[in-house]
């Protein structure tokens, strides 16, 4: 279902459910594609700002490209004891290349929308994690423990605050720390303006996992609607308590409580689970 203020996807083991919530415009994107010939399954949250244009592209042209470049290199036996690496590799240079499919197109339409890209690759075992920005993802392991699979891009980090100095740029509090006093995350898809000047860039952080050694339960990817008032810990034992069979309510619900907790912001919530099976 897609309309303007709420959108869902349910299925065997991912569902999401996302709402405009206090905002005039829903600017959150989400795309899932599993492929059952090769096994490969792609996760993506995309947290737009200044308007729906680039999480709108980044949905469309991210994954379309990446999946056959990931099925080339499943296919391929000379690269099978690198596959990690591989993916890691194809997940970067794929997010960059978009980044500059987006620009040209904003800067011709003279637009100034931006978006996160928090993406997940799971293969057999192979959990690869990209993110660029403040969308963020956590992982409950077979302890019930929160492993974290993502970290923030935000302009008031040390690493972050220095490149956007050395880029001639500055960060100024206006609600929160943000880039030029404009933008709240300091990696983002699109934003030509700060992008020109490199103050902004799209070069994601890649994390990777072993789900055998995590033997997960489920996993959380979710835009900073939901991490406005969540911590990761919470936000694990929120689902717990409410996932029992159903992970679409645990999705919704969690949704909901967000939004009861005062967010401000669109809020978009993505769940896998991971049955024992698909771990072998």
């Amino acid at each position: 279902m897609r309309d303007r203020d709420t959108w869902e996807l349910r299925e065997e083991n991912c569902c999401v459910y996302a709402v405009k919530g206090r905002r005039p415009k829903m600017e959150d994107r989400f795309s899932v594609i599993q492929d059952k010939e090769t096994g490969i399954s792609l996760y993506g949250i995309f947290d737009g700002h200044g308007g729906e244009f680039a999480a709108d592209f980044a949905e469309k042209h991210l994954f379309k490209g990446l999946l056959k470049k990931l099925q080339a290199v499943v296919q391929d036996k000379s690269k099978e004891n690198k596959l990690t690496e591989e993916f890691a590799r194809l997940l970067t240079k794929e997010i960059l290349e978009v980044d500059m499919e987006l620009l040209i197109k904003v800067k011709a339409a003279r637009n100034v929308a931006g978006t996160t890209a928090l993406v997940a690759i799971v293969y057999k075992n192979r959990l690869i994690v990209a993110n660029v920005g403040d969308s963020r993802g956590v992982i409950c392991d077979a302890k019930g423990n929160t492993i974290p699979l993502s970290f923030d891009h935000k302009p008031i980090q040390l690493k972050e605050c220095r490149r956007i100095r050395e880029a001639g740029g500055f960060i100024s509090f206006n609600g929160v720390w943000r880039v030029a006093g404009i933008l709240a995350t300091s990696r983002a898809l699109g934003d030509f303006p700060l992008k020109d000047r490199n103050l902004v860039i799209a070069c994601p952080d890649i994390l990777t996992f072993d789900l055998a050694d995590l033997n997960p339960k489920f996993m959380i990817l979710a835009t900073d609607g939901l991490w406005d008032t969540f911590n990761n810990e919470d936000a694990v034992a929120f689902m717990k308590d409410n996932i029992n069979s159903d992970s679409y309510k645990g999705a919704r619900s969690l949704v909901m409580q967000a939004l009861k907790n005062g967010s401000m912001d669109n809020v978009t919530v993505l769940v896998v689970t991971f049955p024992e099976s698909d771990q072998s």
